[in-house]
């Protein structure tokens, strides 16, 4: 949505939309490889929600990583002190794994 308001001129708009919610959650950034323009928007997203609003991500990346969402190494770290300013990280270390599914009952 944000990548067509840019597209359409409106994103300063749905950016003041979003700042409605005092927490965005931004889950399994990194797991789709972005082009130029979606990682623009992400960082123009975060940029604007610096020290103003929340926001809670999830990735399989560690920030050593995270040149592969955002390509070049200034937006990367541009992109990473605002994420860590002010912020709580949790580290899960291990393999990702599937949430376990119910069994069938009739079975």
């Amino acid at each position: 949505k944000l990548l067509t308001a840019k597209r359409d001129l409106r994103l300063a708009r749905e950016l003041k939309r979003l700042d409605r919610f005092e927490c965005l959650a931004l889950d399994d950034i990194g797991y789709v490889q972005q082009d130029r323009a979606e990682m623009e928007v992400l960082f123009t997203l975060l940029a604007e929600r610096y020290e103003r609003r929340s926001v809670m991500i999830t990735s399989n990346l560690v920030f050593s990583q995270w040149d592969q969402i955002f390509k070049d190494p200034m937006t990367t770290a541009a992109a990473i002190d605002r994420v860590v300013h002010h912020a709580v990280v949790l580290e899960f270390p291990g393999p990702a794994t599937e949430p376990s599914r119910p069994s069938d009952a009739r079975r």
